[in-house]
């Protein structure tokens, strides 16, 4: 009769105590290391195993560590933002915070924001006029975009530098329903903003920016 190895093993795990049984079985059967070619007992695979899973275990906790450090540092730049947001005093200090931040604590070398429907300096590079493209793809903008240079207008938004820019996150400045900016973060590293990354951060970003804007910009004067 011809048994086949999965009932075998099936036998076992439904007899747990078969080596208890026959202890002189277990310490006579021996298996190929997977590793070195040479046969090994039962009890020297299971050490081997385990080492094997420890090392995995070992690898994925110092992955866990780092993505919460990386959390964590992201965490406090953001909160560091939010003080200093709630702290300006006017729309210039707004966007002078905005720029310091995430320049520098944020490491992001190209930062621009476009406002309309609020009032404030014409002549500032904030409110300098946007095309129509422009308007309704900030308007049709759900969540933060990342990914390559893309978006109506905003490359020329970074001066010179503009071409250099490989990668952009675009963020959405709202006052209730209604779209009234549009904020800008450009790299020259095509994976610092990518389309599958994360966005709460720059959701919250976005949250905090036009809370400030709006509380230091009246809407615009039809």
């Amino acid at each position: 009769m011809t048994i086949a190895a999965k009932d075998v093993a099936q036998y076992l795990k439904d007899h747990p105590d078969f080596f208890n049984q026959y202890a002189d079985t277990l310490a006579q059967i021996t298996i190929p290391d997977q590793h070195g070619g040479r046969a090994v007992s039962i009890t020297e695979r299971q050490i081997g195993t385990l080492r094997d899973q420890a090392k995995r275990l070992e690898t994925k906790l110092a992955e866990l560590i780092r993505f919460g450090e990386e959390n964590d540092a992201l965490s406090g730049k953001a909160h560091r933002l939010d003080v200093a947001l709630a702290g300006a005093a006017d729309a210039n200090s707004v966007l002078r915070v905005l720029y310091a931040h995430l320049g520098g604590d944020f490491a992001v070398p190209h930062v621009a924001v476009r406002l309309w429907n609020v009032a404030g300096d014409p002549s500032a590079p904030e409110f300098t006029p946007m095309s129509v493209a422009a308007h309704e793809f900030a308007a049709t903008l759900k969540r933060p975009y990342c990914g390559v240079g893309s978006g109506p207008d905003v490359l020329g938004w970074f001066g010179e530098r503009g071409s250099h820019v490989r990668s952009l996150a675009l963020v959405t400045l709202r006052r209730g329903p209604d779209t009234f900016g549009l904020l800008a973060l450009g790299s020259e590293e095509p994976q610092r903003f990518y389309p599958e990354m994360g966005t709460l951060y720059l959701e919250r970003i976005g949250e905090v920016a036009a809370a400030a804007l709006t509380r230091t910009l009246p809407p615009a004067l039809n």
